[in-house]
């Protein structure tokens, strides 16, 4: 039988006591729990089920899943059913891609002010977006757009940044007409930077002002207001790298993208090229060098220090909604779909991609899954399996203080 591909859970188990030994006093509470989280995903210390095949008569165990949401073995499930609530919200116009990075200095803030300055970055990409396509020299509308937050890239580094897919055009002021964009053209890109940089880095200045930021480590020189002003003045002298792609061309591309971009994390199970004793080989894309794919292999505890770089603050929000497509917004989506005479989506029209494949513990309520053994008969569930909490998945051999901040 073919040996299952590794995933995060494996690496957490088999290295988190080597980091915790050696950066346990850098761990905070939040990664902690995270680490505990997919250290015992899908292993007995979490129960599960048994199931027995009805045609071959083969039982199989299916442990639970944490669902926590850094963990890639359990973002499938989410992502369909995300997914399909948002086929209805679909508008037969082109779609944009605006995102909005900042400076690796204004990076290095972040990882000691997580929760402040991502929340800095949804508004000051929000407000931007929003002023622009209001100026009735752009647009002169009301636009709503989705907005996700990533603070990875292929290599695990922190490199925050916003993923924007904006509909192109917006609601009329007085509400009676839908003012389309242009098609390959939404709003001009130079603008956009320049009025986001301005307007994070005020948003930044208030919240330092307010006491609301922590300086330390690289970033302690910053905690005097004579440094800040410096620091603020170089910022502002720098260009900021906001850009646009193509709009894309259907719904359905509409939804592949959300499929990949939302319910994501710094690295699939997919991505796991191998775990040995030596370190952890993962795969990734080389955007320097025309998107070529290459592997890395980094010692265990390096892999998952980057990796613990990208855990939010607890309850965080990291997909969020504006203008039209805000929650309380519903109202006017209804009208713009009026407007534009869209028909209800439905999944004959548009089907969302299908989720990764699933255990048998991940099976849709009312469906049995196939065997994997005989591929024929159906998975019939046996009995349950109580959590073992003297399993444990990973353990240190002297207590470490952890680091209570986000």
């Amino acid at each position: 039988m073919q040996e299952p591909s590794p995933t995060l859970g494996d690496i957490v188990r088999r290295f988190a006591p080597a980091l915790l030994a050696t950066r346990g006093e850098a761990v905070t509470v939040a990664q902690r729990a995270v680490l505990a989280a997919l250290g015992r995903c899908r292993t007995a210390a979490l129960g599960g089920h048994v199931y027995r095949c009805d045609h071959c008569g083969a039982e199989r165990i299916a442990y639970n899943a944490c669902r926590d949401r850094h963990c890639p073995s359990c973002l499938g499930h989410k992502r369909a059913s995300w997914l399909r609530a948002r086929t209805a919200e679909l508008l037969p116009v082109p779609y944009f891609h605006v995102v909005f990075t900042v400076p690796e200095e204004i990076a290095a803030l972040a990882l000691g002010n997580k929760k402040v300055v991502y929340a800095i970055l949804f508004r000051a990409v929000a407000e931007t977006l929003r002023c622009l396509a209001d100026d009735p020299r752009h647009l002169g509308a009301e636009i709503g757009f989705l907005a996700v937050l990533h603070t990875w890239t292929q290599t695990l580094l922190h490199h925050p940044h916003v993923h924007c897919v904006v509909p192109g055009g917006g609601l009329a002021h007085d509400g009676e007409q839908w003012i389309p964009s242009r098609q390959r053209f939404f709003l001009p890109v130079k603008v956009v930077s320049r009025l986001f940089r301005g307007k994070f880095l005020a948003l930044l200045k208030e919240a330092a002002e307010r006491g609301q930021l922590r300086f330390a480590g690289a970033t302690a020189e910053l905690a005097g207001a004579d440094a800040r002003a410096v620091f603020l003045r170089d910022m502002h002298r720098k260009e900021w790298v906001v850009y646009a792609k193509p709009p894309f061309g259907s719904p359905e591309l509409v939804l592949k993208y959300l499929a990949r971009y939302t319910h994501r994390v710094a690295i699939s199970n997919a991505r796991i090229a191998g775990v040995e004793e030596a370190g952890v080989t993962f795969r990734y894309r080389d955007r320097k060098h025309g998107n070529i794919e290459r592997t890395m292999t980094l010692s265990g505890v390096e892999f998952l220090r980057r990796f613990l770089l990208h855990v939010l603050p607890k309850g965080f929000v990291h997909i969020r909604y504006f203008g039209f497509l805000a929650p309380r917004a519903r109202t006017k989506l209804a009208h713009c779909r009026a407007l534009l005479h869209a028909a209800t989506a439905t999944p004959s029209t548009v089907a969302p991609p299908p989720p990764a494949a699933s255990t048998a513990s991940d099976a849709e309520p009312g469906q049995d899954p196939l065997c994997p053994i005989c591929g024929v008969g159906r998975l019939r569930h046996l009995r349950i399996l109580q959590p073992e909490p003297s399993v444990r998945c990973f353990q240190r051999t002297a207590p470490i203080p952890a680091r209570d901040t986000s």
